[in-house]
């Protein structure tokens, strides 16, 4: 599961890009309202609502834009019905892809997605072909500037963490998904700052791509972060640092 850093990177660009295209908070309010009708509305007996408040919360997002989307994902105000599913595939150089997605569409979400796919050098392929490259996990980013590796380590493994590991500029805690919320309130109460917190899917193992394929890769995943049905994406591509600030 190495590398995933790399990626973070790449999520951060997608994320200021997001927020430029006014994006993000219609992804968050998406996510808000499936988490509170699968989970129910009640934010502390709901983990994924939990993670998806925090997250709008972190993007600073009006309270009321937060407290409408619950009460429409638990039927009490009126609201679309999205639909979840999930897409896997191939990019430039065979790199690995999934797409998550949340719409009330799917014929056009699977025909959008499809053709981002193709367009960009890659193909959409069966459901299974590469979700077996990734394991679901906990993650957090902690600068080396602001925790001390022993410390570090002492408390995330005390709390249930799998592995604290050193990754260029920073460490990176991994948990099982269940065991995220209590890694997460032990570096809160251990005054331990981190950044990219999320249960994600990593990567195994990492796809090294550099140019032209480098190149069409981050226009794929440009054009992925930019279709509306699609909710996030994951990929084992490894793309140099300077390629991604540059694109």
């Amino acid at each position: 599961m190495s590398g995933h850093n790399k990626w973070s990177s790449i999520k951060h660009r997608k994320g200021a890009q997001d927020a430029k295209r006014g994006k993000i908070f219609t992804k968050l309010i998406k996510e808000i309202t499936v988490a509170a009708r699968t989970g129910g509305g009640d934010i502390e007996a709901n983990p994924r609502l939990r993670t998806a408040v925090a997250a709008a919360k972190a993007e600073n997002m009006p309270k009321d834009n937060i407290e409408r989307a619950i009460k429409k994902g638990t039927g009490e105000l009126e609201g679309v019905s999205y639909e979840e599913s999930s897409y896997e595939g191939y990019g430039p150089g065979g790199t690995a892809i999934l797409v998550e997605s949340l719409t009330d569409n799917k014929n056009r979400a699977v025909a959008e997605i499809r053709h981002i796919f193709n367009k960009y050098g890659g193909n959409m392929g069966e459901n299974g072909c590469v979700a077996w490259m990734f394991d679901k996990k906990g993650y957090f980013n902690v600068d080396k500037a602001d925790a001390d590796e022993e410390k570090l380590m002492e408390v995330a493994l005390d709390a249930g963490a799998e592995d604290v590991r050193e990754d260029d500029d920073c460490f990176e805690v991994i948990t099982a998904p269940e065991d995220f919320d209590a890694v997460q309130a032990a570096l809160d109460s251990a005054g331990i700052t981190y950044s990219d917190e999320e249960v994600t899917m990593l990567p195994q193992n990492m796809s090294p791509l550099s140019g032209n394929e480098a190149e069409r890769m981050l226009k794929l995943l440009d054009a992925m972060e930019d279709c509306d049905d699609v909710q996030k994406v994951y990929t084992n591509a490894d793309i140099p640092d300077d390629m991604v600030d540059n694109m």
